[in-house]
């Protein structure tokens, strides 16, 4: 995807009259649309990401500074912070958008895949705001920590992994919010719903194989499989997230929260009694036998 915009030159020390942002997950998905549509605004992108295929992609496009970062590793966190540090005296800003998708039961699935997505999804913003803060303390900047609509929601059957890990990070943004005001920085939970990226689309795989490796489940799976392919349907354009974002770290007086199109089905469940929205559930999972 690309943006027609403002050529922003990259010298080894970026003008601090530039505003400056580091972005996680930088190189693909939302993150990739996130960094073209900034750097379109005037904005100077450091994306970080660990996928350098991806990254080598974004080397030429003006505006972005890719920085290789493996958010699960301490010493690569470090070695990122190394980089940005020589290249600017401060950031404006931080988006939070390294994520992972894990699909299966919460009965079922080994802890390690646990940990994995909480290692990812909570921890790797974590390790991310800790290090990088002393820059966002130079430039009095933000921090968005992009969450989910299932971050407030009632977890879904077989979507376990993804809403502990958001509701964990949406308890982390509330403490580090409640903890940063003291600095006078702002953090910001942004809620999307689903996007037309490779994420949403990857969700039919990861039921299949949610199933296959399921003991219990396995019909409640394929059915829960058959759902899911109109997901990607009815996402959004990662464009409207981006603009969100773009709103987020500009604004004088930012929203402590963000809900970019959730899901209206998801969100009536939440209406309704608690009962009432686990009847329905069963009723569209329940096992049954699959064309």
């Amino acid at each position: 995807m690309q943006y027609d915009g403002m050529a922003i030159p990259v010298p080894d020390n970026i003008s601090i009259s530039v505003k400056q942002v580091l972005i996680t997950g930088g190189a693909g998905g939302l993150g990739k649309h996130t960094a073209l549509y900034l750097a379109n605004k005037g904005w100077h992108i450091y994306a970080a990401d660990n996928d350098q295929a991806g990254l080598h992609k974004l080397e030429k496009q003006p505006g972005i500074t890719p920085v290789f970062m493996d958010i699960t590793d301490e010493n690569s966190v470090n070695m990122a912070f190394n980089k940005v540090s020589g290249m600017t005296d401060g950031l404006d800003a931080i988006v939070n958008l390294a994520g992972i998708l894990i699909l299966g039961s919460v009965a079922e699935l080994p802890a390690k895949e646990i940990e994995r997505i909480l290692d990812i999804n909570l921890l790797g913003a974590y390790r991310t705001n800790r290090k990088f803060l002393p820059l966002l303390v130079k430039h009095s900047g933000r921090i968005i920590n992009i969450s989910s609509e299932t971050g407030w929601q009632t977890a879904a059957p077989f979507n376990g992994p993804y809403a502990l890990s958001k509701h964990a990070l949406e308890a982390y943004s509330d403490a580090l919010r409640r903890e940063l005001s003291l600095l006078n920085i702002p953090v910001i939970k942004i809620r999307p719903g689903p996007f037309k990226t490779g994420f949403t689309q990857e969700i039919g795989n990861l039921f299949a194989n949610a199933r296959q490796n399921s003991i219990f489940f396995k019909e409640n799976l394929s059915i829960a499989l058959q759902l899911s392919t109109r997901e990607y349907e009815k996402a959004a354009d990662p464009g409207i997230l981006a603009r969100t974002i773009h709103k987020a770290i500009t604004r004088k007086k930012p929203k402590i929260r963000y809900s970019v199109k959730p899901d209206k089905f998801r969100v009536i469940l939440e209406l309704i009694p608690v009962r009432w929205a686990d009847f329905i559930i069963k009723s569209l999972i329940r096992k049954q036998k699959t064309n």
